[in-house]
């Protein structure tokens, strides 16, 4: 190993973000390792020289000089061939993933890096160097297969993202169409009747694919809540109108009480998708002739919105999973399938998050209540 011991190894870590900087060294040095930090890929050589590192980490997108370049100057410097270096990114694909195996990564990590991930990930590179010739052969026929699965999902998803953009052009055209159906007074009321029909489950599939959309970029580091006042009455107001064909459907009853609440910050268009997803899954599950209710509290600090119905609600040992994509319950009645598309809740927990706020779900006895905890300033 370099200059740092069995019971502290040295971590370098080249950063040019210094929030980035102190969160990885406060992470390590917290798990007994000593840090070396770099504020550019210049620095990061000259600190490599100085210290030599037990392990790299590595930012890809610098000024200057990059990650990549940086990593390919390394490995020639003494001692830099045997050196594990792993590439912190924000970019999650394909391309810098390559770029990354090019220039002699031996692991790549997409931000934001979570503590936890951070240590493990040093501390398997550090395993690594120190097993002997046999059990390394091993090793690396298994970082080779775990790259090669890393590469098809990096495929996976930059083709997932790509379906979703183009069906959005598709999906509003329908939507236009039925517009037009809908306003053509020559057709019988029943045919625009059922453009409109048409109308609300094409807004239900475009929310789907902006969820997903929403998805990616949280995944990516660049779902941002872009705060604004938003008046709760009004906003609320619209989400039921839009939902009132479809409780009136299910003989459910909309229940809205939100008028104490006065206007909040937050992104409005994230918001009324959080809120019109948890409307959907409500109707969903609500009994006929029961209620679903949008409610708000707020005091000094926070505001809470609540969906509530009279299902049959979540189990405790699933009300934390829930939120995982493509978690979906069982149904104990077979009048109620539990069919949810897996996806809607995820988007809602990582709405709120951008927005500093939290969702959990509760009993609302009988049925679930998902409830919202937003800053009152958010």
């Amino acid at each position: 190993m370099g200059s740092g011991n069995e019971l502290q190894p040295r971590v370098l870590v080249i950063d040019d973000n210094p929030q980035n900087r102190a969160l990885a060294r406060a992470t390590l040095e917290l798990e007994d390792f000593e840090v070396i930090v770099a504020t550019s890929g210049e620095e990061g050589l000259t600190a490599f020289a100085a210290h030599t590192p037990d392990c790299v980490l590595l930012d890809v997108r610098m000024p200057g000089m990059d990650g990549f370049e940086t990593c390919r100057r390394m490995r020639l410097l003494p001692g830099g061939d045997a050196v594990p270096i792993v590439f912190l990114t924000a970019s999650r694909d394909v391309d810098t993933f390559d770029r990354a195996q090019e220039a002699g990564a031996n692991d790549f990590a997409t931000k934001p890096v979570q503590p936890t991930e951070m240590v493990l990930r040093v501390r398997a590179a550090l395993k690594m160097r120190r097993l002997d010739a046999s059990n390394q052969e091993y090793f690396e026929l298994v970082r080779r297969q775990r790259d090669d699965l890393m590469r098809l999902q990096l495929q996976k998803e930059r083709l997932s993202s790509f379906v979703v953009h183009d069906l959005k052009n598709p999906v509003n055209g329908i939507d236009l169409l039925a517009q037009l159906l809908q306003r053509d007074k020559t057709l019988p009321a029943e045919a625009r009747q059922t453009a409109g029909a048409i109308r609300t489950e094409v807004a239900v599939l475009l929310r789907l694919l902006l969820n997903l959309l929403d998805i990616n970029k949280s995944e990516e580091g660049v779902l941002v809540a872009k705060k604004e006042p938003v008046d709760l009455s009004a906003l609320g107001s619209a989400i039921m109108d839009t939902a009132q064909v479809k409780a009136q459907a299910r003989e459910v009853l909309l229940v809205l009480d939100v008028a104490e609440a006065g206007a909040i910050s937050a992104d409005a268009d994230l918001l009324r998708r959080v809120l019109e997803n948890l409307i959907e899954n409500a109707l969903r599950y609500a009994p006929k002739r029961s209620r679903v209710t949008l409610s708000a509290r707020t005091d000094d600090a926070t505001v809470e919105l609540r969906v509530a119905d009279e299902g049959q609600g979540v189990p405790l040992e699933l009300r934390e999973s829930i939120f995982e994509r493509f978690v979906q319950l069982g149904s104990h009645d077979a009048s109620v399938p539990r069919t949810g598309r897996g996806l809607g809740l995820t988007f809602c927990r990582l709405a709120v998050e951008a927005h500093g706020g939290r969702i959990h779900v509760e009993d609302a006895a009988p049925g679930a209540a998902f409830c919202i905890t937003l800053p009152h300033g958010a």
